[in-house]
């Protein structure tokens, strides 16, 4: 979704998460200046939340009218009813409406902490680098190294380091047939082991001597000779765009299985994500919601042994989606990220979590 201004009902787009109302008194003229007075707006804050088991949105219609839609992403999962679905509040200062109303909603559910008394990770203190735009999925030692030296003599050295997607093993079982091109199948491909790929291991440097033999080492090189201070890495919230594949020895005391998501309208109705829309294709390997921690905990212990400090977590929208059979799409992403935040705290002490494509929830 985009932020869409409006000035009428049905200008407000399908899956709005926030909607915001100005509104204003008729006065008359100031018969000096011409101008309407400006000082008398006031806001209308509308909020749509979860209730129970349940997900909502709004959503213009043709008629100029609002609608609130309640879903819950699973056919055996229903209700004839919605009491807590919508927030609704008022104020003179948007800004502060806006603020005051999730501190509200933070005392009414219990279920997340406001900005202001969550733990800041230090890495928020310090420049740092993150290796997506220079090497996408190619990322590798030397490459990190060549990074870190650029910006050291540039005068900008990187204190925080991101290694993003492409350290991971994986694998992918597909190939470019029935009209499919490279980025459609490459976000079928799935997590087969949780520990570091080869370009990883046993690499040396073109520039130095340093053998590199796996991530502990590669982390201990870039934070003896650069300076770095914190190192995170990128995984998916699935473990990887397509899941894990059911299949691998690694992976199968998961107990995944191969799902199919399935986009609400509101989903489909806006513009359309090529990584969704391959993910729906091709299926994705799911780890089943009671074995998740465990999934997230042995991650974690091996990646916290190597001298991480912390993790990003993509593509988080997607669960929500593979509700089907799992009791909805609040109740299998309630237990993901339940699972996700409790191996964060145990495994990285600084609340040490970048949450990316992550749909707002409270």
């Amino acid at each position: 979704m985009m932020p869409h201004v409006g000035t009428c009902a049905k200008d407000i787009p399908v899956e709005s998460q926030m909607l915001l109302l100005e509104a204003r008194q008729e006065s008359a003229l100031d018969p000096e200046n011409g101008d309407d007075a400006h000082d008398d707006a006031f806001y209308i804050l509308f909020l749509p939340v979860l209730d129970g088991q349940f997900r909502s949105s709004l959503q213009g219609n043709q008629s100029n009218e609002l609608e609130l839609c309640v879903e819950s992403g699973d056919p055996a999962v229903q209700t004839t009813q919605a009491l807590q679905a919508v927030l609704i509040n008022a104020g003179e200062n948007p800004f502060e409406l806006i603020n005051e109303s999730v501190k509200a909603l933070e005392k009414q559910k219990g279920t997340f902490v406001h900005r202001e008394r969550k733990k800041i990770p230090g890495i928020v203190d310090w420049f740092g680098w993150c290796t997506w735009d220079a090497f996408y999925t190619d990322v590798n030692p030397e490459g990190i190294h060549q990074g870190l030296q650029s910006l050291e003599e540039g005068g900008t050295p990187a204190r925080f380091l991101l290694i993003d997607d492409g350290w991971q093993q994986t694998f992918n079982e597909f190939t470019k047939k029935d009209g499919a091109f490279g980025e459609e199948i490459h976000f079928a491909t799935r997590l087969i082991d949780i520990k570091e790929n080869k370009k990883f291991r046993k690499c040396i440097g073109e520039e130095t001597d340093e053998l590199v033999d796996g991530l502990h080492d590669v982390v201990k090189h870039v934070k003896e000779t650069y300076g770095v201070k914190y190192v995170y890495v990128w995984h998916a919230l699935a473990g990887y765009w397509g899941g894990v594949l059911p299949s691998a020895p690694k992976m199968r005391k998961y107990k995944a299985t191969i799902k199919h998501p399935v986009q609400s309208p509101g989903n489909v109705a806006n513009q359309r994500d090529v990584a969704m829309d391959s993910q729906e294709k091709y299926g994705v390997g799911i780890i089943d919601p009671s074995k998740i921690g465990e999934f997230y905990n042995d991650l974690h212990r091996y990646l916290a042994s190597a001298g991480i400090d912390g993790v990003k977590v993509d593509v988080q929208n997607l669960i929500e989606t593979l509700g089907d059979g799992f009791g909805g799409r609040v109740a299998i992403t309630q237990k993901y990220q339940e699972a996700l935040e409790d191996s964060v705290a145990t495994n990285f002490p600084e609340n040490a979590c970048i949450s990316f494509r992550r749909r707002q929830r409270l």
